[in-house]
């Protein structure tokens, strides 16, 4: 390998920071093996990159749960008051408006693939729906082209991936012919990386000519998105507010025009769906007010005390919880960047990482042997000068495919989602059959063209045929 005076200066840097281990094998590296490599470290954060191991991993510098905090706000799911029955007709009417002017776009982050459930390639390429298979992709677009339609506008759709499976989301995407959303009107970009480190402190390597990153959390979609260009992108459209979705759930309501307006009217920068926990230990985010701002404590880190508290009715205190569905202003996504270095909290977790040895040769841990970083979309919340809370249903809006088999599982989402059309259809005064636990005795699958909502599917009312024990029927 050359030694010219860009790898002089980078393995400089790398002294500097005592991550020399970084380039110990780049004198044996052809050029093309040396050139990505180069392209790694000259990405690195040299000047962060000390304080990091200080913190995060000679120490756990990831945030504390505060001492003082309080169940957060919320606004239920159907209005209990006439004030707030008011509101939510006017917030609709905001929501609605807004849509058909074109300044709400959907965001989906994507990055994961689908290795738990036993799926190669990304998770948004799994076929999940109860009949027709459709994959993930396939719903959330659906969903975007049948919204637009019915509110005779254009929607955006910006998706988030990370580098392991961007390349893959481009061409599931271009084989697709973008769903019919039209290339224009699709923005795929990346994630960032982060490091990996062992407990030592130093970068690990993947291999002699690149480190081990891994993607910086979904955290980093709000830094990903002013960089990518993806907001740029969005002031030229005339865009406004982001429709925040995780790419595991099939059931969310993409463009909801209540929440919409609700974000609006309380000059919210970021705001949130919530549901009411199964339990005082589900494994969701919790919903807190802290110092007047909401801000979510992880369920590993909120206090037993705090899990179990109950009201005098007895339902839970801190009965909210967070199932990544977000309104995001383009403005809020701007402030935060507005100094070119910002970033949000790092969160520590103590991982099995593949690394080399000092002779180069692979190894792949028993035990953890590392530190990863990421982030989190929801610590940016305490951050907006105002942020509300949407209650929404389980049923309605949550059924994450994140498990093969068990709780969040691929089979759990199938039959919610059979579930949550059969409700829709006795909405709409259809008979559906039913077995003796109560289930749904057909198969049923609602397409977006057909009905985004119960109050869609009960104006076809007569486009519905007959339902019958053992049936399946797909409406489209």
């Amino acid at each position: 390998m050359t030694q010219n005076a860009d790898f002089d200066a980078l393995k400089t840097q790398l002294n500097d920071i005592g991550q020399s281990q970084v380039l110990q094998f780049s004198e044996n590296l052809t050029p093309e093996q040396t050139a990505p490599l180069l392209e790694q470290v000259q990405k690195l954060d040299f000047a962060k990159i000390p304080g990091w191991v200080d913190q995060y991993v000679w120490n756990d510098g990831s945030l504390k749960v505060p001492e003082v905090f309080e169940p957060a706000p919320s606004y239920p799911v159907e209005p209990k008051t006439d004030e707030q029955t008011e509101k939510y007709a006017q917030a609709r009417k905001i929501g609605e408006s807004l849509i058909r002017e074109g300044k709400v776009a959907g965001f989906v982050v994507a990055g994961g693939q689908g290795t738990r459930l036993g799926f190669d390639g990304p998770k948004g390429n799994y076929p999940t729906s109860p009949i027709k298979k459709k994959t993930l992709f396939q719903i959330f677009a659906e969903n975007l082209l049948a919204a637009a339609k019915k509110y005779g506008t254009s929607i955006p759709w910006y998706i988030m991936t990370s580098p392991l499976n961007y390349d893959a989301t481009v061409e599931i995407f271009e084989n697709a012919d973008y769903y019919g959303l039209g290339k224009d009107n699709v923005f795929i970009f990346q994630q960032g990386t982060l490091p990996n480190f062992g407990f030592d402190g130093k970068i690990l390597l993947a291999g002699k000519d690149r480190i081990a990153t891994s993607p910086d959390g979904h955290g980093g979609s709000l830094k990903a998105l002013y960089n990518s260009g993806a907001v740029a992108d969005m002031r030229k459209r005339g865009v406004e507010l982001l429709s925040y979705w995780q790419v595991d759930n099939p059931l969310i309501h993409l463009i909801d025009p209540l929440f919409v307006g609700l974000h609006v009217m309380d000059k919210a920068g970021m705001s949130s769906k919530a549901l009411l926990k199964a339990g005082p230990l589900e494994k969701v985010g919790n919903f807190c007010q802290v110092d007047g701002k909401v801000t979510v404590i992880e369920y590993s880190d909120l206090p037993d005390e705090a899990a179990h508290r109950t009201n005098e009715d007895g339902s839970l205190a801190f009965e909210l919880g967070s199932i990544g569905i977000h309104m995001i202003s383009i403005a809020f996504i701007e402030k935060l960047n507005a100094d070119g270095d910002f970033a949000l909290p790092f969160h520590r977790a103590v991982k099995k990482i593949p690394t080399i040895d000092t002779e180069g040769n692979p190894v792949k841990p028993e035990e953890p042997n590392g530190i990863k970083l990421e982030t989190f979309v929801f610590d940016a919340i305490p951050m907006a000068d105002n942020s509300i809370i949407l209650q929404t249903r389980r049923e309605e809006e949550f059924a994450p495919v994140k498990n093969a088999t068990g709780v969040d599982s691929a089979e759990v989402t199938y039959q919610m989602m059979i579930d949550r059309s059969a409700a829709w259809l006795e909405k709409a005064g259809i008979t559906v059959p039913r077995k003796a636990d109560g289930s749904p005795d057909c198969v049923l699958e609602i397409s977006p063209s057909f009905a985004l909502d119960a109050a869609d599917v009960k104006a076809k009312v007569d486009q519905v045929p007959e339902i019958t024990a053992d049936c399946e029927i797909y409406l489209d």
